[in-house]
This record gives C-alpha cells, structure tokens and sequence, in this order.
C-alpha cells in the first residue's frame, strides 16, 4: 500500500533537498552589497509616492469580498449546469434558492451603496 507513495515521496525529498541546495549556494556566493536604493520598495520603477504603509479604505474590502462570494457563486454554477438533466427539478430549485439568496445580499449592498466609489 505504502509503495504506490514511494514516487511522491521521492519527488518530495528531491523538490526540497533542491530549494535547500540552491538557497544555501546562493547564501554563499551571492553579492552581499547593501544600499539605500536597493532596500527602497520598488513601485514600477519610480520613486514611490505615497508609504506602503498606508491604510487602504474599508470599501475596498467590501468590493474584495463581494468579488469572492459571487466568484464562488460562478463556481458553483457551473458544474450544476453540466449536471442540469440529471439533477432534476431538485436541483433546479435547490439552485434556485441558492440565486435567489446571493440576489438579495447583492440587491442590498447595492443599496447601501457598497459597488459606488
């Protein structure tokens, strides 16, 4: 049973002894310069204007969130279509349900005015 592993296993150890090998090479031959312009974040090129560590507004965590949930949404569409004729009509208002649910919360954030910038 343990055998039909011992390909993966191997595979494993190779990928890991590999990434250790090459980062210790790199440890010892690698340029060791430090300058102000290398530990600067780089910003395509130009100097950056605002700090990295600014604060991004709530809203766009809302929009992240609201493109994760109706990008699940597709997900899971589409293997209930593939599957439609043999699902029945179960299937059709069990997926009804599901659109009618993710309609409403859509309908709402878009009256709360969450999808405005």
């Amino acid at each position: 049973m343990l055998a039909e592993y011992t390909g993966i296993a191997a595979m494993m150890v190779i990928g890991i002894v590999l990434a250790g090998a090459l980062l210790g090479v790199h440890l010892l031959l690698g340029p060791r310069r430090r300058f102000d312009e290398k530990l600067d974040p780089f910003e395509c090129g130009e100097r950056p204007i605002v700090s990295p560590r600014q604060r991004f507004s709530v809203k766009f965590y809302i929009v992240a969130m609201l493109f994760i949930l109706f990008d699940v949404e597709a997900v899971l569409i589409y293997p209930w279509a593939a599957l439609f004729t043999e699902l029945g009509w179960f299937g059709f208002i069990e997926m009804l349900i599901f659109i009618v649910v993710l309609s409403v919360g859509l309908a709402y954030e878009w009256m709360k005015g969450a999808l405005e910038w």
